[in-house]
């Protein structure tokens, strides 16, 4: 396997007391926000045991997603770029994170009626999947695609049938391997990558996060796991059932530099 450019530091946001009344389409049930928050500390003791520096932002009270950091924001080495979310509710969410992502990027806005969440956004190598789903429209795409095409990226649409997200569904290991749902499997955009299908039941751990040559995953899917620790890769398992009830997953809670 190819290794992926390594992250040096992360962004991540403290989810608030209101994060029980964020969107959620899982039917879960709310959290429980004591829990929420030891397993939101535990991602971020997992990110610094792997080398990156972790900037922590306060909560952000009246957004109660905010903490679902990525989908404000699309990081490239050279710039940083802002999204317009599709969810009327997190639209202020790209104003309170462009701020910080000045400090390390220079920044760039998706603008309306463009719209465009960080978690239709797969980066593989130099290739990017962007998700056309309830959150980003063609127009959002387009403007990144442009943005991406001007640094000698190349891009794809992709339409998300499943799943609020794309990276609901898929994620990338290194440069060349790609996790992704059975939905997925057959989707020609994907061609030319090795591949690991995730059965039926088991497509949340989809959303699994390659941090400089470790994998994390959701805890509670041993065959996934098991799938995982044959790529050679170190395997970190998290807690992520309260996370889960608000449609997250482990990409979203981070902005990786």
């Amino acid at each position: 396997m190819m290794p992926a450019q390594p992250f040096t530091r992360a962004i991540v946001r403290r989810p608030g007391a209101d994060a029980g009344r964020g969107l959620t389409t899982a039917g879960l049930g709310p959290p429980d926000f004591s829990l929420l928050l030891e397993q939101h500390a535990a991602y971020i003791r997992t990110l610094r045991s792997l080398g990156l520096e972790v900037i922590v932002l306060d909560p952000a009270p009246g957004f109660p997603d905010a903490y679902f950091v990525e989908d404000a924001a699309v990081v490239l080495p050279e710039l940083a770029v802002v999204t317009n979310p599709g969810a009327p509710s997190r639209r202020g969410e790209a104003a309170l994170i462009e701020p910080v992502l000045a400090r390390y990027r220079r920044t760039v806005r998706v603008e309306p009626p463009g719209t465009l969440d960080g978690g239709d956004v797969l980066a593989v190598g130099n290739r990017f999947f962007i998700g056309l789903s309830a959150r980003t429209n063609a127009e959002g795409a387009e403007q990144l695609g442009r943005i991406l095409a001007g640094h000698g990226l190349s891009w794809t649409p992709v339409v998300v049938a499943g799943g609020l997200h794309l990276k609901s569904g898929i994620c990338a290991l290194g440069d060349d391997t790609l996790v992704l749902a059975e939905s997925l499997a057959d989707d020609r955009a994907f061609g030319g990558h090795r591949r690991i299908v995730l059965s039926p039941g088991e497509e949340y751990a989809a959303n699994s996060l390659w941090v400089n040559g470790s994998v994390l995953t959701p805890a509670g899917f041993p065959s996934v796991r098991a799938k995982l620790a044959r790529l050679g890769l170190p395997v970190i398992e998290l807690e992520m059932s309260e996370v889960r009830k608000m449609d997250g997953g482990l990409t979203c809670l981070s902005l990786r530099l």
